[in-house]
């Protein structure tokens, strides 16, 4: 063989080499449950009286070549975009992590303290927080990330991904509708549900043992209702734990566009009457055995990131929060302009994750997920911070609680989509 072009040969194989072993990845898990009583967040204002289940930060580090990206799941119900846009400079100010690449969701469970600030919740629901902020809590729960982020650089080794589908019947559309066609909080057997399981799992090279896996699924965390004064994980916490204890590596419950989706058990005062621990066979095992399916992994892996600034027209009369300035355009004559982040990432070709902070209709996801050029696309609901519903047009029709917190007008939903579609067509899928 002639000598240039033996030593090009062997360059593409020690630089597949280099390739192969660029993707890495770690977990932490941390438990930020609180040790006194707290303001719960979802429903109205109350105080815990104790503890059900424990509470959990979660975090994946993904590694492939220059890009390292960083996902949290926290068992909380929502968290203010302003709370999220405060760590991030946190983040990345002490550890040089490009806000870009840091995704924050929240699992939604209606029994968890507040964490940071209410944001645009008070601007719908003000009467829920007359009391002042829990800064203390807040501050142990902010420390423990970043401290769970650090021991997750520094604990990343040789992984490999696997991805697939599984199936859930344990959720059901909450729009239920009467002779008269308005919407109220229930249970619509007929209406629109999205059941599908989004799995990513992430082995060790070195052994093929589990990390962790990542399970997306659209759900309200509210099987216990405003009664209940435990806290709780509440059935995202529930099933995490059990898969948990049935694998020994820990799960990543990250919700997807649950805005009209509830558990088919849900607003019980306790646990008991909620049989919350069935969802341990409704949704739990459903994961398992998605997470038994996969068979293929790849050590060769590409990630790509991106973001889409997604406007359209603030709802008239709403007073917009002040600490969400960076969230509203003002225009001189026509309407105020929200700003809705959209987050992208790509994983070698075939994966399109999507994720933004909005309780989303299920339609919509559904829509962009048909329409999508990524056999496995999956959309993050309640990423970096809590924007209200977005809601579909006909559904707006009908009235009901999520409109009325809502900070969008008509069409919104529609335009969403379409430049959610037009972003996974165009410049994700060129870059």
């Amino acid at each position: 063989m002639n000598y240039f072009i033996r030593l090009i040969v062997l360059i593409v194989l020690f630089q597949g080499q280099l390739f192969a072993q660029q993707f890495q990845a770690s977990v932490v898990k941390r438990n930020i449950t609180p040790n006194e009583s707290k303001y719960l967040l979802g429903y109205g204002e109350r105080k815990s009286s104790g503890v059900l289940d424990s509470l959990y930060h979660k975090v994946v580090i993904l590694e492939a070549g220059e890009t390292r990206f960083f996902l949290v799941s926290t068992d909380v119900c929502v968290i203010s975009p302003s709370e999220y846009d405060r760590v991030a400079q946190m983040v990345e100010s002490k550890l040089g992590i490009d806000p870009g690449n840091f995704w924050w969701t929240a699992t939604h469970t209606h029994s968890a303290p507040e964490i940071g600030p209410p944001g645009l919740p008070e601007a719908f629901m003000g009467e829920r927080y007359k009391h002042d902020t829990d800064t203390a809590y807040a501050n142990f729960a902010v420390n423990e990330l970043i401290s769970a982020i650090e021991e997750g650089i520094a604990s990343l080794v040789p992984a490999k991904l696997g991805v697939g589908w599984g199936h859930s019947m344990a959720n059901i559309n909450r729009r239920a509708r009467d002779i008269d066609d308005v919407a109220f909080l229930g249970m619509n057997p007929d209406g629109p549900v999205d059941r599908r399981i989004g799995i990513l799992k992430i082995m060790r090279k070195s052994d093929e043992g589990l990390m962790t896996l990542i399970a997306n699924y659209p759900i309200h965390g509210t099987v216990m209702g405003g009664g209940n004064l435990q806290i709780s994980g509440d059935a995202p916490g529930i099933v995490a734990n059990y898969v948990e204890e049935k694998l020994g590596a820990p799960l990543l419950f990250i919700n997807g566009a649950a805005g009209n989706l509830a558990p088919i058990y849900s607003v019980y005062p306790d646990a008991r009457s909620g049989r919350l621990n069935q969802f341990r066979r409704m949704l739990g095992d459903k994961i398992l055995t998605a997470q038994e399916k996969i068979r293929y992994y790849e050590e060769e892996v590409t990630l790509k990131v991106g973001e889409l600034i997604f406007e359209t027209p603030l709802k008239e009369g709403l007073v917009w929060p002040t600490d969400l300035a960076k969230y509203i355009r003002h225009l001189g004559n026509g309407p105020s302009l929200v700003q809705v982040p959209v987050r992208f990432l790509n994983i070698n070709e075939e994966i399109g994750i999507w994720g933004s902070p909005l309780e989303l209709f299920c339609e919509i996801a559904n829509e962009v997920r048909d329409a999508s050029p990524f056999p496995y696309t999956f959309f993050y609901g309640y990423t970096n911070g809590w924007l209200g519903y977005m809601v579909t047009d006909e559904e707006l029709n009908y009235g009901g609680y999520e409109p009325s917190v809502s900070p969008f007008r008509q069409n919104a939903g529609k335009d969403f989509r379409d430049a959610v579609n037009a972003y996974l067509h165009g410049e994700l899928k060129s870059k």
